[in-house]
């Protein structure tokens, strides 16, 4: 407990220590706003979901604010050509006009490698200071932050700006916490942890602190905008700014899924997975729920073929000690002749896969949004999602009554869903893929433009 009260207390200092800082340059040397609008984004190179947002968020913005440039916070080697054929290249999306890059030196500062321990308090502390390199290089008139460093928003407002963000999670929420209070071991709560009163009394009170922090710095921005009506919850309860807060779902490109034909034959065809190969994503309970809906199947000729398609990223070798770790389990489980581990495909090869799967499966809890289960719907792969957070709340919800899938929690209810994705009468199933493929046009990219655009002008 000590351990954590010095920490918690060097960080505030940290904090307050920065902010009179930032107080005192901003006096003394008289910045003003340019106009600008300055994008954080210490990593433009991630992938997924998150820099889709940035560049569609980026090319709204040049078309509500001609006249003002746009600068991208970037830790990357990044040049503003090399951004913009990115954006075109990996997400399809053309900029009115080249941004102008800021490069930071400091982003090893948010980086979780950096905290072996503490690591939350410590990459909020860290964001600080990286915000700091960046709004003293170039101070914007918007400031806008993708990726969700909500302690980088009273520094901004010290600056001069105006403050703007789009939050894909909330660093930390009720839910974590309620985990580590009833000591549930997962992901982010080792099982040592876990197991002791103590530990987790600890990581409570930490949890706690941190909390309280995140909802005063989160308070500070002008405009936020979520990605799901989960994380407008737990970011309207830590925030408490309810009429600053506005549900703005991401954009997901399913205009190559859209056209994919819905008729599948069901009897010889396979489930897909897709997702990174990380803890949170639970692989194991999908090896676990296939075997069992292997052992549930008819014996006949018809379902022998019948096959689970694993498909993901590897980052770095962690994430293929991970791989390496689930087709040990395969075998284990006697299914690995039933089994294809998809590394690392190509977009096009996806697609493919995609257009293939009778059914698509997620099995993270509290997942955020679940962009992959927008893409099963849109592909015409019947989706079999965890029974929390977007999934339930958003995105497998019935379309003009008619059920566009399937929700789950353990084991049985998954392979439950997916015997009966199996079974279905063929009307039934073309039914439930129309009305998911109808419901998936609803987190478009079209829709998400609009929505940006008519909450910024809020602004204005």
């Amino acid at each position: 407990m000590g351990l954590v009260m010095s920490l918690l207390e060097l960080g505030v200092a940290f904090v307050f220590f920065l902010l009179v800082a930032a107080l005192y340059y901003i006096r003394n040397c008289k910045r003003k706003a340019q106009p600008v609008v300055g994008f954080f984004h210490p990593f433009t190179e991630d992938g997924g979901g998150g820099e889709r947002v940035l560049w569609c968020a980026v090319k709204a913005v040049q078309e509500l604010f001609p006249l003002y440039s746009v600068v991208i916070y970037t830790g990357d080697h990044a040049t503003s050509d090399s951004l913009a054929a990115r954006a075109s290249d990996k997400f399809g999306i053309k900029l009115k006009e080249p941004v102008v890059v800021a490069r930071l030196n400091q982003r090893k500062w948010v980086e979780a490698a950096t905290y072996p321990r503490f690591t939350l308090i410590g990459q909020s502390l860290g964001s600080v200071v990286l915000a700091w390199e960046a709004l003293t290089a170039l101070t914007p008139w918007l400031f806008v932050d993708t990726t969700g460093y909500a302690f980088t928003y009273p520094l901004a407002r010290l600056f001069g700006c105006v403050v703007v963000c789009y939050t894909h999670y909330p660093t930390i929420s009720s839910d974590m916490l309620l985990r580590v209070k009833m000591r549930t071991s997962t992901y982010n709560n080792n099982s040592r942890i876990a197991k002791s009163f103590w530990l987790s009394t600890a990581k409570v009170f930490y949890y706690r602190v941190v909390a309280r922090l995140y909802g005063w710095a989160g308070s500070c921005t002008h405009l936020a905008m979520v990605n799901s009506s989960w994380t407008r919850g737990h970011i309207e309860e830590l925030w408490k700014i309810p009429s600053r807060t506005f549900r703005v779902y991401p954009p997901c490109d399913t205009s190559t899924l859209q056209a994919l034909p819905l008729e599948r034959r069901v009897e010889s065809g396979y489930i897909i997975s897709v997702a990174q190969f990380r803890p949170e994503k639970a692989h194991g309970l999908q090896l676990e729920a296939f075997r069992l809906a292997l052992e549930s199947l008819p014996s006949s000729a018809d379902f022998q073929e019948v096959r689970l398609k694993i498909v993901g990223s590897c980052r770095n070798s962690e994430d293929e000690e991970r791989v390496q770790m689930l087709k040990d389990i395969c075998k284990l489980l006697k299914i690995e002749n039933r089994v294809d581990f998809c590394v690392n495909v190509s977009y096009r090869e996806l697609v493919k896969l995609l257009g293939g799967a009778v059914a698509g499966l997620h099995t993270m809890i509290d997942e955020h949004f679940g962009i992959s289960v927008v893409e099963y719907m849109a592909a015409g792969a019947i989706p079999i999602a965890h029974r929390s957070a977007g999934p339930m709340m958003d995105i497998v919800v019935e379309e003009e009554g008619q059920q566009t899938g399937f929700l789950a929690e353990t084991v049985e209810e998954y392979a439950a869903a997916m015997y009966e994705v199996f079974t279905l009468p063929q009307e039934k199933r073309l039914q439930m893929t129309k009305a998911a493929r109808k419901r998936a046009l609803k987190f478009s990219a079209a829709n998400f433009d609009e929505r940006f655009k008519e909450t910024m002008k809020l602004l204005l």
